[in-house]
């Protein structure tokens, strides 16, 4: 029993496609804005990196022109998809595994708005701030929508089980997180006192839309994995997943935190502002000493995946974001505690995800220059019972 994402039926693998642009827009599927999601943090994970290689920063601001561009084409092509099938498309809703990709989008479109930040406004100045302000309360709204409504039809539609659960439920779930990270990138560039403290709050709802629900998931995965030992090895990478909202939820804290004291002085209320900074640094600390419990367990079963065989899929990028969001987290630590065994740890780890996204961005290009990738389990659930909807893919 199997909730692989990429395994393809005998009758889809063998069919030759009549056209194979209509093909690709037919099985194109949300999982693919995770390729926009690792690309982005590794851009940004660069530009922090502590290391000194001339012309990092460049190659930083390349990959985040690029993650621009992959993210137009992923949305333009699904966009498609719902214009020509819409009948094909409208199955995600029913799929318990594909349908959690949803927050891929808005976690993928959040690490654009970051750059904006990071690499537009020596470019752009205050244009490139307003146009990341804006994109904000996109992903804002999307969040939500993703927080909110994969979970009601994971309630009402869709067939789940404890065996049949991996990480992957967590991804609609962190998306607001991811957010209100970004928030605490942007608030320091709003001139208004009144803007920033209201997006200062926002960030802190978001926060809270998002982390007690996916520690309540860690918890019930816990027992999953005690319970139902190791998921198949077609979803060896969901394990990294877990580390997501870890990561994600120190950084929320730490970068919030720092813009507390300005953000709640002008409102007249500084001492809260300094309680929300203390906070942050040792929430953040807290979260990162739990984060350092699953990076390790990724760590583990993914050797042991690797000496069973791990077959190469669209899935692998569930390997990059957590490690560098993580690895963001590790650094902004860094830079809070002036600690220098973090800085450290925070630079190998930018050194192993460079490397994954190498390695993983090579195969998914080979993969979708010969088409074998793109592959939308949605469509097999007519021809299946509902219950066996997620071991059939």
């Amino acid at each position: 029993m199997t909730t692989d994402l990429v395994r393809i039926p005998m009758a889809i693998e063998r069919a030759p496609p009549a056209s194979p642009s209509r093909d690709i827009v037919r099985q194109f599927t949300p999982n693919w804005f995770t390729v926009t999601m690792g690309t982005g943090i590794l851009a940004l994970a660069l530009d922090q990196a502590p290391i000194a290689i001339p012309g990092l920063h460049r190659i930083a601001e390349a990959l985040w022109a690029l993650n621009i561009g992959l993210f137009l084409v992923f949305a333009a092509l699904y966009t498609a998809r719902w214009i020509r099938f819409p009948g094909e498309a409208r199955r995600i809703f029913h799929h318990s595994v594909v349908s959690m990709f949803f927050g891929a989008i808005p976690m993928g479109l959040a690490t654009i708005i970051n750059g904006f930040l990071a690499f537009g406004i020596p470019h752009w100045g205050a244009a490139a701030v307003a146009v990341a302000e804006t994109l904000w309360w996109l992903d804002v709204a999307m969040a939500i929508a993703c927080g909110v409504g994969v979970p009601f039809l994971m309630f009402t539609r869709q067939d789940h089980s404890i065996e049949r659960m991996t990480a992957v439920w967590l991804l609609p779930i962190v998306a607001a997180e991811v957010t209100a990270a970004s928030a605490g990138l942007l608030v320091p560039h709003l001139a208004d006192p009144q803007a920033a403290l209201r997006m200062l709050v926002l960030g802190y709802a978001l926060w809270a839309f998002s982390m007690p629900l996916a520690m309540s998931i860690l918890v019930i995965l816990v027992l999953r994995l005690v319970l139902h030992k190791l998921p198949h090895r077609d979803m060896a990478a969901s394990g990294w997943l877990s580390l997501g909202p870890i990561g994600t939820g120190a950084l929320g804290l730490l970068l919030l935190g720092a813009d507390a004291p300005r953000a709640f002085a002008t409102a007249g209320i500084p001492g809260v502002g300094e309680v929300a900074a203390g906070l942050g640094v040792v929430g953040g600390a807290i979260l990162w000493g739990y984060g350092a419990w699953w990076l390790l367990l990724a760590v583990l079963t993914t050797g042991r995946y690797l000496r069973e065989g791990m077959p190469f899929n669209i899935g692998w990028w569930g390997f990059t974001f957590p490690l560098g969001v993580y690895a963001v987290a590790t650094l902004a630590l860094a830079r809070q505690t002036h600690l220098g065994f973090l800085t450290a740890i925070g630079g190998g780890l930018v050194v192993c995800l460079t490397i994954l996204w190498a390695i993983i961005a090579t195969r998914t290009a080979h993969g979708a220059w010969h088409r074998y990738l793109f592959v939308s389990p949605c469509l097999m659930i007519d021809s299946i019972p509902a219950n066996r909807e997620a071991d059939a893919v």
